[in-house]
C-alpha cells in the first residue's frame, strides 16, 4: 500500500482509504493496530474473561484437574496410553507389523475403557464439555449481536459497484 493508502479494486476505480474517517465511497478505514489493541473493548473482553474464569464450570473443571493430577492410578492409566501410543506408531512405521498394532490398541481400548470409567475423570470430560459450549455460546451471542446491529443500522447491503469489496 502506498503512504496514502490508495487501493485499486477490482471494479476498476480507485478509494482513497484513510485512517480514521470515511471513504469517498463511504467505507471507514481504521489503523489495523487500533483495531486490535482498543482499550474499551480490551477492557470489556478481559472482564468477561474474568466472569468465564470465576464461572462454576470452570472452578469444576478446575477441581477435577487437580483432583486427577494427585490420582496415581489415573496418572499411571495415562502414561500407559501414552506408552502404547507410541508403540503402535512404531509397529505401523518402523516395524510394520499389523497384528502388534491390533494387539496394541486393544490393549490402549482397555485402558482408557479403565480411564473413562473413573467418576473424577468423566466429571473432567464433562466440565471440559460445558467450558466449551459456554465459550461457543459467547463467541455466538457477541457475533450474532454485532451482525445483528450491523444489519439494523445499514439497513440493507451496499451495492456492490459502490466500493464495498
Amino acid at each position: 500500500m502506498s503512504e496514502h493508502n490508495v487501493q485499486q479494486h477490482q471494479h476498476d476505480h480507485t478509494c482513497d482509504h484513510t485512517h480514521g474517517g470515511t471513504t469517498d465511497c463511504g467505507i471507514p478505514s481504521y489503523n489495523v493496530r487500533n483495531l486490535l489493541v482498543r482499550d474499551d473493548i480490551l477492557a470489556k473482553t478481559n472482564e468477561l474473561a474474568e466472569a468465564i474464569f470465576r464461572s462454576e464450570e470452570v472452578q469444576q473443571y478446575r477441581r477435577a484437574e487437580q483432583q486427577i493430577n494427585k490420582n496415581e492410578r489415573i496418572q499411571a492409566l495415562i502414561t500407559q496410553i501414552k506408552k502404547k501410543q507410541k508403540e503402535v506408531v512404531a509397529f505401523e512405521t518402523t516395524f510394520k507389523n499389523a497384528d502388534m498394532v491390533k494387539k496394541i490398541e486393544g490393549e490402549m481400548n482397555t485402558l482408557q475403557d479403565e480411564l473413562d470409567n473413573i467418576p473424577i475423570v468423566t466429571e473432567f470430560q464433562q466440565s471440559q464439555s460445558d467450558i466449551n459450549y459456554l465459550l461457543q455460546m459467547v463467541v455466538s451471542v457477541i457475533r450474532d449481536t454485532v451482525s445483528e446491529k450491523i444489519n439494523v443500522e445499514n439497513g440493507a447491503e451496499k451495492d456492490p459497484e459502490n466500493c464495498s469489496d
